[in-house]
């Protein structure tokens, strides 16, 4: 296969697969069904809409701030403005090809700051991996706090408490068993992963070597705050989900991640997986997709409409360089 047949099958496949998701989620449902969905998205109150894109602007104002600090001691010092135009272009740019984000960041800082793209890339790796550890926190506090919700699934799927007991000691020593055989293999996947561990530790052991430590964390768990908090207000929107404690909506987050990150922004799968999450707490496939459509297009809106307006601005404030 020729690389530029790859390139393309990786732009266009996650945008099928998405696509293929929305139809899946069309035709799951009744046109009874279908109406009811839009009559309630029609019917959100736009106060809770507006309150989680700010929210969500807000996260992104604090991930700009955070990049700083890392550039910091490197030596470079760019514009707070400059972060937040090219973070939020950069979210737009996922949403049309994969992953492309992360590149254009590097790109960007480069061009309109005169950071050398190696130096800009590995600040953006080491964000994405302290991404991860926050997203594994959430998973961990998501489990602890709806530890009767979830060992009431397993109940109805045959698995008891000492089925679970079971389950987590097999899934902890086959995990034991993996590390210790990727330690030891010499294969492509095992230096693969060696080498993320590797960073993921480096990005760990890197906050504690800057100076402003204190403030980065802060920046971090405020980002993710905001996250939960965009999510959780978007719960006044749609009448059955009101009430809904925050531990069902840390289960639907954890789902919704993947989903972002599996497909262009979500994309046809965002809306299904945050719907089967609520489903668990006793929240009808109406509801729950009603949720999941305003808060998937809220957002989705938030990154193509600041996205587009910062890919137009940039250029335009830094026309000098």
């Amino acid at each position: 296969m020729s690389n530029s047949l790859k390139k393309i099958l990786k732009i266009l496949v996650p945008i099928l697969i998405g696509l293929g998701l929305v139809f899946y989620s069309y035709t799951s449902t009744t046109p009874e069904d279908r109406a009811r969905i839009l009559e309630a998205i029609k019917n959100a109150d736009p106060v809770w809409v507006f309150l989680s894109i700010f929210i969500g602007i807000l996260s992104h104002i604090s991930r700009a701030i955070r990049w700083n600090y890392l550039l910091k001691p490197m030596g470079y010092r760019p514009k707070l403005l400059n972060n937040v135009l090219i973070i939020l272009t950069a979210y737009f740019a996922n949403t049309l090809i994969l992953r492309s984000g992360e590149f254009l960041r590097a790109t960007a800082l480069n061009t309109y700051e005169g950071v050398p793209f190696e130096k800009g890339f590995g600040t953006i790796v080491t964000e994405r991996i302290i991404d991860v550890i926050m997203l594994l926190l959430i998973i961990t506090a998501a489990l602890l706090v709806q530890t009767d919700v979830i060992l009431g699934i397993l109940e109805e799927n045959g698995i008891g408490l000492v089925g679970s007991l079971g389950l987590l000691l097999a899934g902890v020593l086959g995990l034991f068993i993996a590390i210790r055989i990727i330690k030891k293999s010499t294969s492509k996947f095992a230096v693969k992963i060696k080498t993320f561990l590797n960073g993921l530790l480096d990005g760990v052991l890197s906050i504690f070597k800057m100076k402003q430590r204190g403030a980065f964390l802060f920046h971090t768990f405020f980002i993710w705050a905001c996250y939960i908090a965009m999510f959780w207000v978007i719960k006044f929107t749609v009448p059955e989900t009101t009430e809904l404690p925050l531990g069902a909506f840390l289960v639907a987050f954890v789902a919704g991640a993947f989903a972002m990150a599996t497909t262009n922004g979500g994309l046809g799968l965002f809306p299904i997986v945050v719907t089967a999450a609520l489903s668990v707490y006793g929240i009808s496939k109406t509801s729950g997709d009603a949720y999941g459509w305003i808060m998937w297009t809220a957002q989705t809106l938030m990154v193509v409409v600041f996205g587009t307006i910062s890919f137009i601005i940039l250029p335009l404030l830094n026309r000098n360089r």
